[in-house]
């Protein structure tokens, strides 16, 4: 074993250990689609205020959590989003019709002189009575209650009501406000004070006749009386105590998932890892024997390895989050099936090299490969962070996490297992166990058939061109389903104790009120019904009209998104895409050719198109998790079409005299077994999770697997014959990787001349 080899074993078997040990005392971090609970978004309505003053909104996140803190709610959440929008997160709450009361009010509560019956001029507002009441100006507010309690009057006959207690300025002027008012004779409006909420009086009791002119009520402490009920006079005093809101709020996106939807999905993901992720190592054992087990070994450590970063970081697990760490386990084969098929080559070309030595140059050759299929994986899963919403922003989360953990899986692990393995004689001996010393079944017959792909590349594009007018025949005909993210409105699923059928449920619902509501299946006999602007009071009420026909309903899983967040999300998923593109073509520019790049570009808006088109004419919705699957796809279809190039890049170099038609077919010839056997891996966890997922997850492995098909295709025959035609407008010299350089018709490596095996004795 050589010093490198120990090195990379002994960091490697350091990572694990750490990891299991994560693995074993720390539990994750889940969000509330897979713990259940309710998420809002309240959005500030005075935006300049808020801009002219960033502290107002640290005011409203402190007011806010003083009355979650008050509602007793376990291990509740409060962040900061942008400037003007606060994220509240409520574990296990599932009815949040009290929980938006009292976050959503302003409660600006104030304490006025009564100047007598209804008036021209000041502020005028009905009392408890609806007799409207001329009040004066305010001369006390809220800030100066120090303590609110509601209490119940056992001996007064008085019932409920709010107690509060004075701060010692605020004293006072409750003392002289209340001795001015006893100046007036009993009965009279004028001896009464009034109590205003949120320009509402909810109290304007008389000042007792016992009180004398000027000497007004004790400082210390009052009590508002009224028709109290005790939840009432609890959510009064919540909202005095909490304090007002320094600005009016809105509640722009609100969230509720049911307890039983969460665990089911973490059980539904759970069985579709563990069988996406056999079946995948089965395949790689059985396409690369012992090292292809290796790499299955190396597989496990990864998962292990990826989960233990995310619960260290602190990262929320969420339902597209947890999609993407299954999703990153099918594709983490890619950098070893790009090593292995190197190693093949080379053992390939020089059929008496030593197996260590052509695993070593596999690993170096593959890096370039490696480094720039990451990067563009990475880059989408930066762009799903930064422009993504909620749990997508777990998504890009995760895929990040899970690039850079398979990224040291298969450079450090599988390399320290695989050097391990070339080392004993018994493996290099018997070829046929160590799985890369003979060249495989599909390359074997691609070097006998030899197909002659791209002598007019034009007749490729066509076919290029012909699926993306089907597909935009799609969108326009069958049009766009734009989810409630996008569009506004209400979304909520539920579950009946006994089975009715849709026409039933628009019935019932277009019985109580809800004509427009739309009512599909949403799997295993649950009810969607999706809404335009509908408040929890109108879900409430839509609930007990299914319940009526359904016996006991359950609201499972519960969306509302205001339309001014609507715009702004579907305004947001377009930036994202252009953004995707953009950053993909400079990147590509300044790795490759300005050729290869927009060829490569116009491969991955090739996958966009057929993705949506293909959405369209299946009638599937279109929503954030989908905006997420379709930046993968462009992460996925770019990691293609780099492979692809990087070796024409290569081979061109290597002899700049071959015309590009012939370098384009033998690089895609050279990478067709790598492309395969990596799409081989990502399609079996995608299966599983189409198939085990559930309805949550469907949609998602559904447009990932589109998108593996269509990107496999265009990396190949959209991408290559785009760079064909664009390479005649140019003149420019063939590329040249890295510091290698060709030299007649050979690359000198190490004192060799490299033999092509796909081109029947050609030396490039």
């Amino acid at each position: 074993m050589t010093r490198a080899t120990a090195v990379r074993a002994v960091l490697a078997a350091a990572v694990l250990l750490v990891s299991v040990f994560i693995t074993l005392t720390m539990s994750p971090r889940l969000g509330l689609d897979l713990q259940g609970g309710t998420r809002m978004v309240l959005q500030a309505q005075d935006t300049a205020a808020v801009r002219a003053d960033r502290e107002t909104t640290d005011r409203t996140l402190e007011v806010l959590r003083q009355r979650i803190d008050s509602l007793g709610v376990a291990e509740p959440a409060l962040t900061r989003s942008g400037e003007d929008r606060i994220i509240v997160e409520l574990p296990d709450v599932q009815d949040p019709r009290q929980a938006t009361e009292v976050l959503g009010r302003t409660a600006q509560l104030t304490f006025h002189a009564v100047e007598g019956p209804a008036g021209e001029d000041g502020l005028t507002l009905p009392d408890e009575q609806d007799r409207p009441l001329a009040l004066g100006p305010a001369r006390l507010s809220g800030a100066g209650v120090e303590d609110a309690r509601a209490a119940f009057d056992t001996q007064g006959g008085a019932g409920w009501n709010v107690a509060l207690d004075f701060r010692e300025d605020a004293g006072k002027d409750w003392t002289r406000l209340t001795g001015e008012a006893a100046c007036h004779p009993a009965g009279d409006d004028r001896r009464r004070v009034a109590i205003v909420l949120d320009r509402k009086i909810i109290s304007s009791p008389q000042v007792d006749p016992s009180v004398g002119c000027r000497a007004g009520l004790p400082s210390g402490s009052t009590r508002i009386t009224g028709s109290f009920g005790a939840e009432e006079a609890r959510d009064l005093a919540l909202l005095i105590k909490g304090g007002a809101l320094p600005v009016p709020v809105e509640i722009v996106e609100q969230r509720t998932v049911g307890p039983t939807l969460g665990a089911a999905a973490i059980d539904a993901s759970a069985r579709a890892a563990l069988i996406g992720a056999a079946a995948t190592a089965l395949f790689i054992t059985l396409m690369y024997r012992l090292f292809g087990a290796l790499a299955a070994v190396a597989l496990a450590a990864y998962a292990v390895i990826s989960y233990a970063a995310l619960v260290a970081l602190g990262v929320t697990l969420t339902l597209p989050g947890l999609a993407g760490f299954v999703l990153a386990i099918g594709m983490a084969v890619d950098a070893n099936v790009l090593v292995f098929e190197r190693a093949r080559e080379e053992c390939a070309a020089q059929p008496k090299r030593s197996l260590r030595s052509a695993l070593t140059t596999g690993f170096r050759q593959a890096w370039s490969a490696i480094a720039d299929s990451n990067a563009t994986t990475l880059i989408a899963a930066g762009l799903l962070f930064f422009l993504g919403s909620g749990p997508v922003k777990g998504f890009g989360v995760t895929l990040a996490v899970g690039v850079v953990a398979s990224m040291f899986s298969a450079l450090v692990i599988a390399r320290a297992l695989t050097e391990i393995a070339a080392n004993s004689r018994f493996v290099s001996d018997y070829r046929g166990v160590n799985g890369i010393a003979r060249p495989g079944a599909v390359r074997t017959w691609l070097i006998r058939k030899d197909p002659g792909l791209f002598r007019k590349p034009v007749r490729w594009l066509v076919v290029s061109v012909a699926l993306v007018a089907v597909a935009a025949a799609g969108i326009v005909v069958r049009g766009v389903d734009l989810g409630v993210e996008f569009t506004g409105g209400r979304l909520v699923e539920y579950s009946t104790s006994r089975p009715v059928d849709v026409e039933s449920a628009r019935d019932a619902l277009a019985g109580a009120g809800f004509g427009d509501a739309e009512v599909t299946t949403a799997g295993d006999g649950d009810l969607s019904v999706r809404t335009g602007k509908l408040d929890n009071d109108g879900e409430h009420a839509l609930r007990s009209a299914l319940a009526a026909e359904g016996g006991e309903t359950t609201k499972v899983r519960d969306e509302l998104i205001g339309p001014s967040l609507g715009d702004e999300l579907r305004r947001n998923a377009l930036i994202a895409l252009a953004v995707a593109v953009l950053v993909q073509l400079a990147y590509l520019a300044a790795r490759f050719r300005w050729t290869f790049a927009v060829a490569s570009v116009a491969a991955l808006v090739h996958d966009v198109i057929l993705v949506v088109g293909a959405f369209a004419w299946l009638g599937r919705p279109v929503d954030g998790i989908f905006l997420a699957a379709l930046l993968t796809v462009i992460g996925y279809s770019v990691n293609d079409s780099v492979v692809v190039f990087d070796r024409v890049r290569e081979l061109w170099a290597a002899n700049r005299r071959t015309p590009p038609a012939t370098v384009a077919r033998r690089a895609v010839l050279q990478t067709v077994p790598r492309t395969v056997n990596t799409g081989m891996g990502a399609l079996f966890i995608l299966a599983a999770l189409a198939v085990l997922g559930g309805d949550s997850l469907t949609d998602f492995a559904l447009a990932l697997l589109i998108g593996i098909c269509v990107g496999t295709w265009s990396s190949v025959f959209t991408a290559v014959p785009g760079a064909l035609l664009l390479e005649r407008t140019t003149k420019a010299p063939p590329p040249v990787p890295g510091k290698r350089r060709g030299r007649g018709k050979g690359v000198a490596r190490g004192g060799r001349v490299r033999r092509d095996p796909l081109d029947n004795g050609a030396r490039v």
